[in-house]
């Protein structure tokens, strides 16, 4: 009796150590293309243009303020300028209006957060700047969602293509292969920018969303470099010490 009941509790941990591996396993495969991620300085300025003209209509950065842009170059003057406009005070955090109860009520769901969007998405099919790059130039028109919208990369997604006018609007092309359903989308209405200017003006969207992230990034990889170097400097130091103490024992 008591073998067969650990016989059983060992095929139940088996069973929930193996898991979550066979899930993913099952799991659909995404297929995400590589983000052109820049730290050109023009480049996260555009993008930070993006987002506070498109995605904070309904999506806050509550963890970075306002003047946390000044080190992408931009002055105070400039930020109060292009990127408030309901007077807010320079240092206050990037929060919308609306709270998240009526979000809820409005959309059935709170939009996200997106100051940490970029390491959030990340996965083993890419980072999170390819998961948000690839996503945001897959929207497609879709009659039967609410938004009107759906998307090739989150299908059946809440958000509406708050980006459309500028991309134009795409329809999808379901076609089956072996029972497997593949998606090709085709732009049926072009929006104001080229096929090449949206993917530039995406790359610079994400760009930022990856900067807010973590803005201290590059100031941390320097302090690491440094940190690095010093210990190699100590550690060749503490080897000739270790020689000169060691040189007459044998």
């Amino acid at each position: 009796m008591t073998i067969n009941v650990i016989k059983t509790l060992k095929r139940l941990a088996a069973a929930a150590l193996f898991a979550p591996t066979l899930a993913l396993a099952a799991g659909a495969v995404l297929h995400l293309d590589k983000a052109p991620v820049s730290k050109d300085p023009a480049a996260l300025q555009a993008g930070a243009k993006t987002f506070v003209n498109y995605c904070m209509n309904c999506h806050s950065a509550s963890f970075v303020r306002y003047n946390t842009l000044t080190q992408i170059g931009l002055t105070e003057q400039e930020i109060r300028d292009n990127l408030m406009f309901t007077g807010e005070r320079v240092g206050d955090l990037m929060k919308i209006s609306a709270s998240p109860k009526e979000q809820k009520a409005w959309f059935g769901a709170t939009p996200p957060d997106l100051t940490l969007i970029a390491r959030q998405r990340a996965s083993e099919f890419g980072s999170g700047a390819d998961w948000l790059y690839t996503y945001l130039r897959q929207f497609y028109r879709d009659p039967n969602r609410p938004t009107g919208w759906n998307n090739k990369v989150f299908e059946n997604v809440g958000m509406p293509h708050v980006l459309w006018e500028l991309q134009g609007e795409q329809i999808a092309k379901v076609t089956e292969h072996d029972g497997a359903k593949s998606i090709e989308l085709e732009l049926a209405k072009p929006g104001k920018l080229s096929a090449q200017e949206y993917d530039k003006t995406v790359a610079d969207l994400v760009s930022f969303l990856v900067w807010m992230g973590e803005p201290v990034a590059e100031k941390r990889k320097t302090i690491g470099v440094v940190v690095l170097i010093f210990l190699a400097g100590l550690f060749a130091l503490s080897f000739a010490l270790k020689k000169n103490y060691w040189k007459d024992i044998h």
